[in-house]
């Protein structure tokens, strides 16, 4: 069994001086001082002068080792045993090159899958406890904050999905109000046009109004006569005599 150590930096690679103070100021006020957490980089030391870390790069592993406590990019701040693992040197050999060929450098994100979540899988593979909690609490923070945002957003333009749908719906359903309406109006202003649905009434009315003007011949007006005389037969001189006392 061999001591697994974490070692653990003040993130200060900014390029700026005052941007570096700044955060070790908020490391000092956040962690020291109130124990929250704060911006923090992180490597595993276990078998050897080697600690082991994560970063970024646009090709191969992201997986790097530098000396103990050695890191140039950053300040160094503390170290702690985090427990003893089993595992023997050639296990934790194999161990790390599973996890370069799994942690490519180009899939370094600073709130999902930095230097302390590799860590993290490290420590769980030789079978020690993980990181403090403090020591990767602002990333976590600030990948949740990230996946809510998120899922707003989503809620978001699936709302405005559903107003717009709603939309399309109400108009249409008002456009048929107002075709039907216009419709009725036309229906009550046209002659025949109860009856426009039956082609033989459609072809009656046609005649009829096509025929209107036209002089009638002597035999349809001889006709017309002989129907009037049927239907109102002459009266008897006595009947009007009965009637008129």
């Amino acid at each position: 069994m061999t001591e697994v150590v974490l070692h653990i930096y003040d993130v200060t690679n900014s390029g700026s001086d005052k941007t570096n103070n700044t955060i070790v100021q908020i490391n000092k006020i956040f962690k020291d001082g109130i124990g929250l957490g704060g911006i923090f980089h992180s490597a595993v030391q276990v078998y050897g002068d080697e600690e082991w870390s994560f970063g970024f790069c646009e090709h191969g592993s992201g997986v790097f080792s530098c000396p103990p406590s050695k890191n140039p990019m950053y300040t160094y701040r503390e170290r702690m045993v985090l427990g003893k693992t089993n595992c023997s040197i050639f296990n934790v050999n194999q161990i790390l090159r599973e996890l370069s060929r799994e942690w490519p450098g180009s899939s370094y994100d600073l709130l999902s899958k930095n230097c302390n979540h590799f860590c993290d899988e490290f420590c769980e593979r030789l079978g020690v406890p993980k990181l403090p909690g403090w020591v990767n609490r602002f990333a976590n923070a600030g990948d949740a904050a990230m996946e809510v945002a998120g899922t707003t957003a989503l809620r978001l333009r699936q709302a405005k999905a559903e107003v717009v749908s709603a939309s399309k719906v109400a108009y249409r359903f008002l456009s048929g109000v107002s075709s039907n309406t216009a419709n009725s109006i036309g229906s009550s202003e046209s002659p025949g046009n109860a009856s426009r649905g039956n082609p033989r009434i459609q072809a009656t009315w046609f005649k009829n109004l096509m025929s209107i003007g036209n002089k009638p011949s002597s035999s349809e007006l001889e006709n017309e006569v002989e129907d009037k005389t049927l239907q109102d037969p002459p009266r008897h001189p006595r009947e009007n005599t009965l009637h008129s006392v």
